[in-house]
Order: structure tokens, then C-alpha cells, then sequence
């Protein structure tokens, strides 16, 4: 018998948003913001941009339920209740797609993120809140890589912060920019040599003076920058017999360039925690029964330990009156397709499909 049972119930009771008491507004202003030099380096490599899409388009999308728990004698039971308006805007001034977002990521990236209440209720619990970039906050008390628990101290772009007014959100992974420099390193040292390889117009190779009077260490350079900048504009060049043209006997399937990004891809597949047929690695035509198991697989392997991070933030006692909880609508996105008809036609069983034309 399962421990936690799902029970519809009429709501045992709602907080209904009233006057909310000044919070502790800092951060407004746009101007001081900026990416950090490693997330850029990280959503640069493709195979990272995606999972993180993937992962964070998972908690941007889902509907939050707030419910209570009621012990039977047997097992628990959860009552769903009516929930508090910042479940369905959490900031006010943006939508909780962006906000949901960019703390799924940041958690991806960082291993914690941060929000700041911007307002309370009567009751002093918050009521709105404002989403912090967590490469400007810097913790004192707690250096990275590794976070050890919420810091007591914390600094935004350098501003000492009330801690009070913070909701600190912790992932039970470092964060990819530190576990995973290494790998994505190496993905971007490949994409350089494949970039080299696509803007060279002609094959690499040097020029070699065979006569003459030997030519200096500038004149060399000057007439290999001539020869270059003509080859870019020219498909013919022209040599005298004094010098001549040879080729490097490298391309990339000898430097397996290849073989080696598409390693790489597998490798970043697994720092992400994401299948690789998720990030289009390895990947076989789509049919209902796989996309179906696509949509399982994303929540089981990739964005279940992100959720869970956010939700049981949101749960704890200075969020919520102690007994109230929230989760994310995880039954809403794995049923959403199961009526076949509302399904997009490219993820449709062959036979619905052909069946519904011959109807018409």
C-alpha cells in the first residue's frame, strides 16, 4: 500500500491575499546585472543550451498544487487546498514561466538559486517575491564548489543582503560550471577546431621557398598573409618556381574530430543526468509509445531532483503555516497527451492517423 495517497478534497482552508507588509526591495535596477564568464562558455556548447532548456521548460511549465497531509491510522492522505496567489505569479512584475526558469537553470549552472520577497502578507509570511542571478551573489561564509547549507551571509553585486528576506534554494549536485568544467572544456577546444576547419576556404598547409635569395622572417609573413587574403577571394593562385605550395596531410577524420564530439555529446548527455536520445543524440523516429517514455524519462532521470528543490523550498515553515505544502502538477504533464486525439500529429500512433484521413 502506497504511504502517500492522492485525495481530491475541498479546500480545508485558503489564505487569501490581503495588504502585504513591506518587504526588503533591493536588486531593481537592470544596469549592475551580467552573465557569468562560465555560464556563457556552458550555453555555448549546444548539447548543455538544450538540456538546460529541456530541464527548465519541465518547471517553468507545471502548475503548482498546495495541499496539507491527513493521517488515516494507516497511511497518509493528501488534501489538496486552495493555494496562496503567489503559486501563480510569484513575481508580479513578470510571468512565472521566466521566473520558474531561471531558478531551474541556476540550480542547472549553480547548484542553488535565489529569490528575494518583495512584499508579505499581514501575516508575515511573503506574498511576492523577485528572482536574483545567482552568479551575482556571493556567499562569505560559504565558497563554491561545494554549498554546505543556506549561507548567513550573502552579497549581491558586492550589497550586503538581509537574509531574512531571501529564500535560498539548494541542489543536491554542485552545479555543472563546477563538476563540469572540465567536460564542457573540452567541447568547446573541439568546437574550435571544427570552427577552424569550416572558415579555412582552402586545405591548411605552408609555403616553401625553393630559390633565390632566402627570404626574412617578415617577408615570409608577408607573403603568406598575401597568399591567404588572394586564396579567400580567388579560387586560383599563382606561384613562381622560387616557391612553392604544400598542403598538411591532416583533416578531420585523422584528428577524429568527429568521433570526438560525438563522444563529447554522450559525455555532457551524462553530466545534464539527461538520456542522450533526449538531446537528439543517437535518436530514432518518434512514435506515441517513446514520446510518451521520452516525457517519463525527462522527469525520472533529469528535472525530478530540480523539482524537488524548488517545492520543498517553497514548503518549509517561512514560506508556508507549518502543515501546508506545495508540489508541482507532474500528473497534469505525463497525462497531457494521453487522449490520442489531442496529440500533435507527428507523435500520433500511424494507424489513428490514417484511420481519422480515411474519415474525411
Amino acid at each position: 500500500m502506497e504511504l502517500f495517497k492522492k485525495v481530491k478534497a475541498t479546500p480545508a482552508f485558503a489564505s487569501a491575499p490581503v495588504a502585504a507588509a513591506a518587504g526588503a526591495p533591493q536588486g531593481g535596477s537592470f544596469i549592475g546585472y551580467s552573465v557569468g564568464a562560465l555560464e556563457e562558455a556552458a550555453l555555448s556548447v549546444p548539447t548543455v543550451a538544450r538540456a538546460i532548456s529541456l530541464l527548465s521548460t519541465v518547471a517553468a511549465t507545471l502548475n503548482i498544487k498546495s495541499y496539507t497531509l491527513q493521517w488515516t491510522g494507516q497511511e497518509y492522505e493528501k488534501l489538496y487546498v486552495e493555494g496562496e496567489s503567489w503559486m501563480n505569479r510569484p513575481d508580479p512584475k513578470t510571468t512565472r514561466n521566466f521566473i520558474m526558469a531561471k531558478t531551474a537553470r541556476d540550480l542547472i549552472l549553480y547548484g542553488r538559486a535565489f529569490w528575494m520577497i518583495t512584499s508579505r502578507y499581514s501575516t508575515g509570511y511573503p506574498a511576492t517575491f523577485q528572482w536574483l542571478p545567482a552568479n551575482l551573489c556571493d556567499t562569505p561564509d560559504n565558497a563554491p564548489p561545494e554549498w554546505f547549507g543556506p549561507a548567513e551571509k550573502v552579497n549581491f553585486n558586492g550589497i550586503p543582503l538581509d537574509v531574512a528576506q531571501l529564500v535560498q534554494f539548494h541542489s543536491g549536485s554542485q552545479g555543472i560550471i563546477y563538476q563540469g568544467r572540465r567536460a564542457i572544456q573540452i567541447a568547446l577546444r573541439l568546437d574550435q577546431s571544427a570552427e577552424r576547419f569550416a572558415t579555412n576556404e582552402i586545405a591548411a598547409g605552408y609555403l616553401q621557398q625553393k630559390g633565390g635569395e632566402p627570404m626574412s622572417g617578415d617577408e615570409l609573413a608577408e607573403m603568406a598573409a598575401a597568399w591567404a587574403a588572394n586564396r579567400r577571394t580567388n579560387a586560383i593562385g599563382a606561384l613562381n618556381e622560387l616557391v612553392s605550395f604544400e598542403s598538411f596531410d591532416v583533416d578531420p577524420s585523422k584528428l577524429q574530430l568527429v568521433e570526438g564530439r560525438e563522444y563529447q555529446t554522450k559525455e555532457l548527455s551524462r553530466l545534464m543526468d539527461i538520456p542522450a536520445y533526449l538531446l537528439a543524440i543517437d535518436q530514432s523516429g518518434m512514435t506515441y509509445a517513446n514520446a510518451q517514455q521520452a516525457r517519463q524519462d525527462l522527469i525520472l532521470f533529469g528535472a525530478r531532483p530540480i523539482l524537488h528543490a524548488i517545492q520543498e523550498r517553497l514548503s518549509m515553515d517561512d514560506i508556508l503555516p507549518r502543515g501546508r505544502h506545495v508540489e508541482f502538477a507532474l500528473d497534469e504533464y505525463l497525462d497531457e497527451f494521453n487522449d490520442v486525439e489531442e496529440m500533435p500529429e507527428e507523435v500520433r500512433p500511424v494507424e489513428e492517423i490514417e484511420v481519422e484521413r480515411d474519415s474525411l
